[in-house]
C-alpha cells in the first residue's frame, strides 16, 4: 500500500502516489481475474463474458463488441461456456432472429464463491469513508473511467504500430 503524507502538502507526490496505488490496484485486480480463470479453465474473454452477463441478459452482439471477438469466435465462445453449464442461449422474445445470452445459476455460484468475499469487504472499505469523501471517490473513480474508455477507442482508431 502507498502511504501519504496528507499534511505535507506536496499535491505532485499525492498525485504521484495516487497514479501508482491504481497502477498497483489494476495489477492486483488482473491477477486475481487471471488466477480465478486459471482454477476454473475460464480464458480472458470467457471471463470477459460471464462479467457483462454479471450484469443481465446480453445479445450475441454485445458481447461480441465488448470483447473485439468475431461473430464466429463469440458463436465458438458461447458454446463452449453453454457446454459447462454456464450460460444459457435463448431466442429473444421481440426478435426471434436475435439469441439472449444469459449466466446460469452455477454461474451465480461462482461468481459468488470468487468474488463475494471481495465485495463485502469492499463494502467494509466503503463503509470508513465520509459522504463527502464518497463523492470524491466516485468522481475519481468515473472520471478514470472515462479516461480509460477514450484512451482505449483512440488507441483501437490509430490501428495496429508496423515493425521498423
Amino acid at each position: 500500500m502507498v502511504e501519504i503524507n496528507s499534511s505535507s502538502g506536496y499535491r505532485d507526490e499525492m498525485a504521484a502516489a495516487i497514479g501508482v496505488a491504481v497502477m498497483q490496484w489494476q495489477d492486483a485486480t488482473q491477477a486475481y481475474d487471471e488466477a480465478v480463470g486459471t482454477r476454473l479453465g475460464l480464458n480472458m474473454a470467457e471471463r470477459h463474458c460471464l462479467g457483462l452477463l454479471h450484469g443481465g441478459p446480453q445479445s450475441a452482439g454485445a458481447i461480441a463488441t465488448a470483447t473485439g471477438l468475431t461473430p464466429a469466435a463469440v458463436t465458438a465462445l458461447i458454446d463452449r461456456l453453454g457446454a459447462r453449464g454456464l450460460l444459457t442461449r435463448t431466442r429473444s422474445l421481440e426478435d426471434r432472429r436475435k439469441v439472449v445470452i444469459e449466466a446460469t445459476e452455477a454461474t451465480r455460484e461462482l461468481s459468488a464463491r470468487y468474488y463475494g468475499a471481495v465485495a463485502k469487504d469492499g463494502e467494509k472499505v466503503i463503509a470508513t469513508f465520509s459522504d463527502a469523501e464518497l463523492a470524491t471517490i466516485s468522481r475519481f473513480v468515473n472520471a478514470a473511467l472515462d479516461l480509460q474508455r477514450a484512451q482505449l477507442a483512440r488507441l483501437k482508431a490509430e490501428g495496429p504500430d508496423t515493425p521498423g
